[in-house]
């Protein structure tokens, strides 16, 4: 049996649009410490902070403590094996759609009674 749970914790930590936008941010401008990228949200530390341990738990980022001051950056590889999943259905899908098109595009057949 193929055990699923870490692609869904994958896509359930990317459908919050908070933790989107962490990932996003943090692979545009690499690492960042949890203050500063809690800085965009309108939201207290703590729920911040709930936030990063959700996308650590699902294996999208990584942080570590120096000092006072967390600092992030992306863990790769669970972003790898989300990547290889949409890849390995994107085929399907594309020719799904492309049957759907030429569906949608074929002209009428006329049918006499």
């Amino acid at each position: 049996m193929v055990n699923h749970a870490p692609l869904s914790n994958t896509f359930a930590a990317l459908a919050d649009p908070t933790r989107r936008a962490v990932v996003e941010r943090l692979a545009r401008q690499g690492e960042a410490s949890v203050s500063e990228l809690a800085f965009d949200h309108d939201m207290s530390l703590p729920a911040f902070l709930k936030h990063v341990r959700v996308l650590e738990d699902a294996g999208l980022l990584t942080s570590a403590k120096t000092g006072r001051v967390r600092r992030c950056r992306l863990a790769p590889r669970g972003l790898a094996e989300a990547e290889r999943w949409l890849h390995a259905h994107r085929a399907f899908w594309e020719g799904q759609l492309r049957s759907l098109d030429r569906f949608l595009t074929a002209p009428p057949s006329i049918q006499e009674p």
